[in-house]
């Protein structure tokens, strides 16, 4: 557990609900679920969206009033709520758990499991997000940001790139739904 106080931060988190959802669970593709989330993992990455280095549109402006204390509050609070996991498309299970569990040896990419856990509940120490119940179109748009150079902004970003650099749209939209339903 880190520094914030999740009681705090659930009196923070307001905006964040419109988007996120009350608890943490999104319910919009495009917008992460932050449930569960890893708490060192997701306060990198507020610190890196409210400093700039991590340019998300649809949060301009909206950390600018708020202290690292509260960046922790809201961390803690994310991280100690539960999170839903969806149901996986039938017709992309097998691509995908090949994927996430043994990777792919002829291009070179190592299976997801290895830092993001068997149960894609992350690695908390290391700061490896949580994938369990992620939202597919948020992870897809993830890893064709990360394929695309787009998303680069400190070293596990610089792993995921040299990644998903290898991965075509078809291996993308299986993974990204198997993480959807993995538990």
């Amino acid at each position: 557990m880190g520094a914030g106080d999740p009681d705090a931060g659930k009196e923070k988190v307001a905006v964040c609900s419109a988007c996120h959802g009350a608890d943490g669970n999104s319910v919009v593709g495009l917008w992460p679920s932050l449930a569960a989330q890893n708490e060192k993992y997701l306060l990198k990455q507020l610190r890196l969206v409210k400093s700039g280095d991590r340019v998300i549109d649809s949060m301009a402006g909206l950390l600018d009033n708020l202290e690292d204390s509260d960046l922790e509050d809201i961390s803690a609070f994310y991280a100690s709520q539960k999170n839903k996991v969806g149901k996986a498309e039938e017709s992309k299970v097998d691509l995908g758990r090949k994927l996430y569990y043994a990777g792919n040896l002829e291009k070179g990419v190592p299976a997801c499991s290895a830092c993001h856990s068997p149960r894609g509940l992350g690695n908390g120490p290391a700061a490896y997000p949580l994938l369990s119940g992620q939202q597919p179109d948020y992870v897809a748009k993830a890893l064709k940001d990360y394929r695309s150079g787009l998303r680069v902004n400190e070293d596990p970003s610089k792993i995921m790139a040299a990644i998903a650099y290898k991965l075509d749209d078809n291996e993308i939209d299986a993974l990204s739904s198997f993480v959807h339903g993995l538990y």
